[in-house]
């Protein structure tokens, strides 16, 4: 049965401009967009409008000092925020926009309008500290829809998953002491921003509610399946999450030029499955993904393809049989160091 699945897309998002040659360029969401040009993609999905971000939603995750800063971007035709980040006249509003759209998203998955749903929107977000831009994102769109989630819609706990190839250290920054928040990024290591190592565990009473796995590049989609089935299922489960929230960035893919990974468009679908089939078990289907990384414009396009079809069940991938073509010694690297950390906080990984 077809699933009640998503969208916000905006062209507004467009407008947001980069530098001269920078791989975050308007392009990725043309290439995006341009799906639903073909009927029978516009026909499957429900739109979602996206409405600016108020203040409140920003400094939940955002200080007042970082907001100003951001909006005075606005007034200038070029600001360069870091070396790799920078902002144009209209990037303040895309950026409102995006996190809007998101929090949008959040609150009709939450209420059951929606079964599931994709924000494909930009700038990303996932490096965007509480006070600081960084890594191409200024705002960051998921940790303030995760914590809308918490603090408006009153969900006591949220599993944000972040598959992109960067370790999304703003998220884990936001929720690191925070139980509520059980935040899982499987991230290339060494590369930017250089964190998200295996004993970064959480803070205080968040402590066992951050697993990171930081991989050496060359992991492909066997790889990726077997440590989502067998390391994040059960922790998933043990945890019960009321929501599923997922950093879906496409810079695994083994064509993207800035990673070293060798996912493909039916590795993410089989990704997509093992999570709605947690999210079936724990929180109704409740899932919300916001787009990040991802710069070979054809591999984006079909990487999300797959996972749109999956959402909404017109395609079922066999993760099960995909995790048997993992290769054991990169997997068994990637589990032992992932238990050995968080056994002390996991009774499934006990016995492992």
């Amino acid at each position: 049965m077809r699933r009640h699945t998503g969208i916000v897309m905006d062209p507004r998002y467009l407008e947001h401009r980069t530098i001269e040659g920078h791989p975050e360029s308007p392009r990725r969401l043309e290439a995006v967009y341009s799906l639903f040009d073909e009927p029978e993609m516009k026909a499957r999905f429900h739109f979602v409008p996206s409405t600016a971000a108020g203040k409140d939603a920003l400094t939940r995750v955002h200080s007042p000092e970082h907001i100003r800063r951001m909006a005075r971007t606005a007034d200038c035709e070029l600001s360069m925020l870091t070396p790799d980040t920078s902002a144009s006249a209209d990037s303040y509003r895309a950026a409102l926009l995006a996190v809007g759209g998101f929090v949008e998203t959040v609150s009709r998955v939450a209420s059951g309008i929606l079964d599931n749903a994709m924000a494909l929107v930009r700038p990303p977000g996932h490096h965007a500290e509480r006070n600081r831009a960084m890594g191409f994102c200024l705002f960051n769109t998921i940790a303030v829809g995760a914590a809308f989630a918490r603090m408006e819609l009153g969900m006591e706990r949220i599993l944000i998953v972040d598959w992109d190839v960067h370790h999304g250290n703003g998220t884990q920054h936001a929720f690191e002491a925070d139980p509520a928040y059980l935040y899982f990024s499987i991230h290339q290591y060494p590369l930017f921003p250089g964190t998200g190592l295996f004993q970064e565990t959480g803070v205080g009473k968040g402590e066992g509610f951050t697993m990171n796995l930081p991989l050496p590049s060359g992991y492909g989609d066997g790889d990726y399946a077997v440590i989502f089935d067998k390391l994040l299922r059960p922790v998933a489960l043990e945890f019960q999450p009321q929501m599923i929230l997922v950093s879906a960035g496409f810079d695994t893919h083994f064509a993207d030029p800035l990673g070293g990974m060798r996912m493909t468009s039916a590795g993410y679908a089989a990704l997509t499955r093992i999570l709605m089939e947690i999210a079936d078990t724990c929180c109704n289907g409740r899932i919300a993904m916001v787009l990040e990384g991802g710069y070979h414009l054809g591999a984006l396009k079909e990487s999300v393809r797959a996972v749109l079809r999956e959402l909404n069940e017109e395609t079922a991938s066999d993760p099960v049989s995909m995790a048997q073509e993992a290769d054991s010694k990169r997997s068994g690297y990637a589990f032992s160091r992932c238990i050995h950390a968080h056994r002390p906080f996991w009774k499934c990984l006990e016995a492992l």
